[in-house]
């Protein structure tokens, strides 16, 4: 027996810009009417036995307002960004720029302080196949890193991929499979 998983990515909690490591605040104006929007679409997905969310604000949020009713699940957190934690990426390259550089060129590097890309990728994956297949179907509403590190690993990709997938806020993604044996499946439209 395999298990479902559909990852949904929490709305948003600022403009693509203003997006802070580590960000924990709140779904804002935009992100509350994008949940709105696509209701219709993803509230279907709460029908599943189990339903996660990573402990963020806007996860939780976006789960809530979808009527999910989820669990939250540390295992789910993004990742630690240490000393960066609440700023932008253009601030940290503005008074860090080679340890950005590191950052974004090695996947076990930490220049921040906290949690190394490799280690992140390793902790979803182990997230990922320690859920019991027999649950059938789980949702979890995460942060769209969260989600890109589970595609990295369930792909079995290399660590470097992780920065060319792109996951919009309320994206949906769906791994079917086994601990350490998952296939990415695409849904068609109905």
């Amino acid at each position: 027996m395999s298990v479902r998983i559909t990852l949904v990515a929490a709305a948003r909690s600022s403009s693509l810009l203003a997006e802070r490591f580590d960000d924990d605040r709140p779904l804002d104006q935009a992100g509350w009417h994008e949940v709105q929007l696509a209701a219709h679409a993803l509230v279907p997905l709460g029908a599943a036995e189990m339903r996660y969310c990573s402990p963020t604000a806007r996860s939780r949020g976006t789960g809530e307002a979808l009527g999910f009713a989820p669990l939250v699940q540390p295992a789910l957190s993004d990742c630690d960004m240490g000393r960066w934690r609440g700023s932008t990426l253009a601030e940290v390259t503005l008074y860090e720029p080679a340890a950005v550089n590191a950052w974004l060129a090695d996947p076990r590097t930490a220049p921040h302080g906290g949690e190394p890309l490799l280690a992140f990728i390793s902790r979803i994956g182990s997230w990922l196949d320690t859920r019991p297949a027999d649950y059938g179907s789980i949702v979890a509403v995460a942060e769209p890193a969260v989600v890109r590190a589970a595609l990295v690993y369930a792909l079995k990709a290399p660590p470097s991929s992780y920065w060319n997938v792109d996951v919009r806020p309320l994206s949906t993604v769906t791994l079917t499979g086994l601990p350490g044996r998952w296939s990415l499946r695409l849904q068609t439209a109905p």
